[in-house]
């Protein structure tokens, strides 16, 4: 009786025990890990596991984040179904409801105030069908010349930087493969061991190679702690360094005058800005000796061959561009630039940072890196979405720009895709205003985030477990993100929401999509010719190969390993050099006596963005569960605090209160904050909302702040 109830039993747990595997690929870094989620049935319960899968990227590895990626995409909080607020409360509603609500208020809109009076916010973390269909939406079916992207508070000062030096904007202009056969590695402002772990081993396989590996960053970070050289730099001084090393190479002749004189243009201005700086002033602005900087300048300029890496840590400031621009030219005047074993990475953020800002979802932008002020590239894009030249919007403004026009009332609407501005702009309390200030606001999110929160109309939409589409990492490797998932209720993919607001727009001819495929199919016959180059990519070969770098102009081709092996991309195939200033009065507000402290920001390893996905991650919020104020221990004995204790970080814009955690890997003049918190945690309410002239990034990395232990003065009166 007992063995026959036990061979009931064993039979009946073989058969609830069920097991499906759906092929997926990591959403957050630029990394773009392949992954499989396995989802097991067993004795009534469900049990997720996420396992990574080889790829020429990554080669199956996987970091804490993508792990467990699959605990967001399949929670409670996911938005099921249309919302649309009622008397300041959000009701269900149907598509259908959502739709007409979106339709009638748009029109007015438009009808009473021209055509942009409506902007659009895009993503990075869209695929690129979706990046290139929300810019082909805004231009086309809404007429509006207002879009911009949240990779502009990202990458842009990286990609603004590449664009005026070499002509092309790519991440890395040479192979992953190729960086373990540099002799010598410059990180500036990244810290890959936290924000793209499956990076890393990249890195270290260099240096067991014998490379010579140089971390620039004022925080001695877990990759700093890897470094041969770290150089713990004063916040914001990136460009007065790259001056220094730039004067010692050229003083004691460590150039490649054949390559300067062969693919370069510029030399000569920058040889005599060079030669007038003192480099006494360079070591007290920067906190750099004078050693350190000769240390550099030779170790990188007497190998055979070196990298230059960047990040947020020298982008996002207010000078970031020029400062990118500076250590570009050290590539430069050393010749170490599209050949092997050299070459610039920029170390893109999001997971498609990359290829969201190549397809239109840009101010200045249409597709393939199409110039939207060149009367060329709009006849041609004209022709090919088959509009009259003349209704082709022109250029508008950027993200944080787009929000100053909502606050002074030009700029009446907003729809939104996949980003949370309230959280992750500067001074995010005239983003939250300016947002309040809108007559009608549409979000497409996975969740009620914290702008979310601030719409009129919400819409669900698909994970990267549901969402197929194309992405591109790092390298420029287009990839694609088979997506088997089921989507469940009332949820819809990004570019099915665009196709279906532009139908009821009157716009449905230009946005008859059925699959990603498709718009993939127009996505590469529209770049073709263009400088990202798509033309040679489809889905099968894609499948085939995982993944082609671009560009790619034919099915033969193979696509594009190493960039400027040749020749730039400007029309006189020279690559520009930039003279570069770093003078303390460049408009970066000062440290003070009021003000005495260095605040910069970053991420931690554990968490993503604003922390909307990150912080529905049980395993993610239980390694790192709020914001912290990392502070030197005679910081902290300057100000009377305790690790673990609350203070109080104020700048002239707002205060935080976070809890202090002391460490000696920090300048004792700086504090860091990461940014993935919200309220009363969200460090940036303190942020400068003043940008860098040419990228338009705010400064994220720099910003004069007062520190102080957090009093309650609500507790203090009981008392």
């Amino acid at each position: 009786m007992s063995q026959s109830f036990l061979q009931y039993a064993q039979q009946k747990s073989k058969q609830e025990e069920q097991k499906r595997v759906f092929p997926g690929q990591c959403p957050f870094c630029s990394m773009q890990c392949k992954m499989q989620l396995i989802e097991q049935h067993v004795e009534g319960r469900t049990r997720y596991q996420t396992i990574g899968v080889h790829n020429p990227t990554t080669h199956g590895r996987l970091c804490m984040k993508g792990q467990h990626a699959h605990q967001h995409a399949l929670h409670k909080d996911r938005l099921n179904h249309p919302l649309i607020k009622r008397n300041g409360q959000f009701v269900k509603a149907t598509w259908q409801e959502a739709l007409e609500e979106i339709k009638t208020n748009i029109e007015s809109l438009q009808l009473s105030h021209g055509h942009d009076v409506i902007s659009v916010y895009g993503s990075a973390s869209i695929t690129n069908e979706e990046a290139y269909l929300l810019g082909k939406f805004a231009r086309v079916a809404l007429k509006t010349k207002y879009i911009d992207y949240n990779g502009r508070l990202c990458m842009s000062s990286a990609a603004t930087a590449a664009n005026q030096t070499f002509g092309l904007d790519r991440g890395l202009t040479f192979p992953l493969s190729d960086i373990k056969h540099a002799r010598v590695l410059i990180l500036v402002g990244t810290n890959i061991a936290e924000c793209q772990p499956t990076f890393l081993p990249y890195i270290e396989e260099a240096k067991n190679n014998g490379a010579f590996l140089i971390v620039i960053d004022p925080r001695k970070t877990p990759t700093a702690q890897l470094a041969d050289l770290h150089v713990s730099l004063k916040p914001g001084s990136d460009a007065a360094l790259a001056n220094g090393i730039l004067h010692i190479m050229l003083h004691e002749h460590l150039i490649d005058e054949s390559f300067i004189h062969q693919r370069t243009s510029g030399f000569q201005k920058l040889k005599e800005h060079i030669s007038r700086i003192s480099l006494p002033d360079i070591a007290e602005q920067t906190g750099v000796t004078i050693d350190v900087m000769q240390k550099i300048a030779r170790k990188f300029a007497q190998e055979k061959t070196g990298m230059i890496f960047t990040a947020r840590g020298i982008e996002q400031q207010i000078d970031g561009t020029a400062s990118v621009r500076n250590f570009l030219n050290i590539l430069l005047v050393t010749g170490k630039i599209g050949r092997f074993g050299c070459g610039y990475g920029a170390i893109t953020g999001q997971g498609n940072g990359q290829g969201a800002r190549e397809h239109g979802q840009k101010a200045d932008q249409l597709p393939g890196y199409r110039d939207i002020s060149n009367p060329a590239h709009r006849k041609e894009m004209a022709e090919r979405w088959n509009i009259d030249e003349k209704e082709l919007p022109g250029k508008g403004v950027s993200a944080f720009e787009m929000f100053e026009k909502m606050q002074a009332g030009e700029i009446k609407a907003l729809f939104l895709m996949c980003s949370n501005p309230v959280q992750s702009g500067p001074n995010a309390h005239l983003i939250q205003q300016a947002i309040k200030n809108l007559s009608f606001f549409v979000a497409v999110d996975l969740f009620m985030s914290e702008t979310a929160a601030l719409a009129d109309v919400i819409l669900p939409t698909s994970s990267y477990l549901e969402d197929e589409g194309t992405v591109t990492n790092v390298e420029g490797r287009v990839t694609l993100r088979e997506a088997t998932y089921p989507l469940k209720h009332q949820r819809k993919h990004d570019w099915q929401i665009i196709c279906e607001i532009a139908a009821v727009l009157g716009k449905g001819s230009h946005f008859s999509f059925s699959s990603a495929e498709e718009i993939f199919e127009e996505l590469r016959a529209v770049t073709k010719g263009a400088k990202a180059d798509y033309s040679g990519i489809t889905y099968e070969r894609l499948r085939k190969e995982q993944g082609i770098r671009w560009p790619c102009t034919h099915l033969e081709d193979s696509g594009t390993e190493r960039l400027f092996e040749h020749a730039f991309s400007h029309s006189d195939s020279l690559a520009k050099f930039a003279v570069v200033t770093h003078e303390k009065k460049a408009a970066k507000e000062p440290v003070s006596q009021e003000y005495p402290l260095y605040l910069t920001t970053g991420r931690v390893m554990a968490h993503y963005q604003t922390g909307v996905q990150t912080r529905r991650s049980t395993s993610l919020v239980a390694r790192q569960f709020e914001a912290y104020a990392e502070l030197h221990p005679d910081t902290a004995k300057t100000y009377g605090l305790q690790h673990g204790e609350l203070v109080t970080i104020k700048s002239k814009r707002g205060s935080v209160i976070i809890r202090c955690r002391i460490s000696d890997t920090i300048r004792k003049d700086t504090v860091f904050v990461p940014f993935h918190w919200s309220k009363h945690q969200s460090i940036n309410l303190l942020i400068d909302d003043q940008l860098d002239p040419h990228s338009k990034m705010p400064g994220f990395k720099y910003c004069p702040v007062q520190l102080s232990a957090y009093v309650n003065e609500k507790l203090c009166e009981k008392f």
